[in-house]
């Protein structure tokens, strides 16, 4: 069973959740890795306590309406909870000196509210540990350091490790062109008779090559790669639109031979035996860590006025004034020969205002090479919503000790 049916995610909350993703992704510029999702119900709870521009702004970035952001919250944290292979968790920790409305805590997943007293070493120490037993140790520390004006720490992680269905062989590849040419680097290889993995869409911005690679557990990771004119958020939103299947999407089983898409040939090889269409795939085995100050772009996420420390924007948080100090994310990625493992943990932190064979027969070969930058994209397949996204510019060395096959 890979998701309760009481437990889904709903169609409306994949959507505003998906949207922020593309929106967050089409700001990237060089190797990354996000999570719109690890972000997202934050953003909801502090919707659910704020007032004025503030709580417009923040359910403008959410995607839904202001009054329904909690509820649509505890949808996505119980949907993704009932996930295997993914662990999502929210904590909630608060200055005792600070008082909360009971309302809004209440409206929190139970067991998720601490305490911290002016100890901020010992307090820091705890926020640490928590995001690294809640990832796996993926992720080390929490994103934001307490200071003596911090009064609270909102904080979402999100775990994923998917194994994929045909694993992958471990080769060196050395791409012929490119930003990766001369470098040997640990290269991925495998053939399997479903060409339709692999399709090319058309966009405004140019063409993009997407591949499927499925795991376990209803998890999909989806390799994404442009023309070489297009921008890393262009080739990632392409591939949001791609997930969602509202971007069309020409399969590899019925693309004319020749050089259809980027890094996509269709061609005649000799085979010995009769064998239908097949994919064949070559990528990279790959490791993406990044850390995101989500204040940096405070419109994209609604926090320009709820950041502004000379007033106070969430009332129904507390009956003290308080304003957005710092909320960043803490992100990885890792892509190998048998799986796909990422974690990010984000955080909110609220402040005071103010040998040659014989060959007899031919094949159709749809290959697939991603040998230089390209998106990838983490997705729950039932419901199509975005776990993860990112950008390759650094894929890793062959040999490279202590990056195991399995992308663990």
């Amino acid at each position: 069973m890979e998701t309760r049916p009481d437990s889904r995610v709903g169609d409306e909350v994949v959507r505003a959740v998906n949207g922020l993703t593309a929106r967050w992704a089409a700001t990237a510029h060089d190797g990354t890795v996000l999570s719109a999702t690890g972000v997202w119900p934050l953003l909801a709870f502090l919707t659910d306590g704020a007032a004025g521009p503030a709580r417009a702004e923040l359910a403008g970035a959410l995607g839904v309406p202001a009054g329904q952001a909690a509820v649509a919250a505890r949808e996505l944290l119980a949907g993704l909870a009932s996930v295997s292979g993914l662990e999502a968790a929210l904590g909630l920790w608060t200055h005792h000196g600070l008082a909360l409305r009971e309302e809004w805590r209440a409206g929190l997943p139970a067991g998720t509210h601490g305490v911290f007293g002016d100890d901020l070493v010992t307090a820091q120490e705890r926020l640490d540990g928590w995001a690294a037993e809640r990832t796996g140790g993926l992720v080390e520390r929490m994103p934001v350091t307490l200071t003596r004006e911090a009064r609270m720490v909102l904080a979402a992680a999100l775990t994923l490790r998917t194994n994929w269905r045909q694993p992958f062989t471990e080769l060196p590849l050395r791409p012929a062109a490119g930003p990766w040419q001369g470098r040997t680097l640990r290269g991925l290889h495998r053939r399997s008779v479903r060409p339709d993995r692999v399709g090319v869409a058309g966009t405004p911005d140019g063409f993009v090559t997407a591949l499927t690679v499925p795991g376990d557990h209803g998890i999909d990771v989806h390799l994404v790669l442009g023309e070489e004119r297009m921008t890393p958020g262009q080739v990632l939103a392409a591939g949001v639109g791609v997930v969602e299947r509202g971007l069309p999407l020409t399969g590899g089983g019925g693309l004319p031979h020749g050089h259809v898409g980027p890094g996509l040939h269709v061609e005649q090889q000799p085979a010995a035996e009769p064998e239908p269409r097949t994919l064949d795939v070559t990528t990279v085995s790959y490791e993406v860590r990044a850390d995101h100050d989500l204040l940096a772009r405070p419109a994209l996420f609604g926090l320009t006025t709820a950041a502004d420390t000379r007033a106070g924007h969430f009332p129904g948080v507390s009956p003290h004034p308080l304003a957005v100090g710092e909320a960043r994310q803490s992100a990885v990625a890792r892509f190998g020969a048998l799986g796909f493992r990422a974690a990010a943990v984000t955080a909110v932190m609220p402040a005071p205002a103010g040998g040659v064979p014989s060959y007899r027969y031919e094949t159709t070969v749809v290959r697939a090479a991603f040998d230089r930058p390209f998106g990838f994209l983490a997705t729950h397949r039932e419901s199509r919503l975005v776990l993860m996204a990112g950008w390759v510019t650094d894929p890793a060395p062959y040999p490279a000790p202590g990056f195991g096959p399995a992308g663990r």
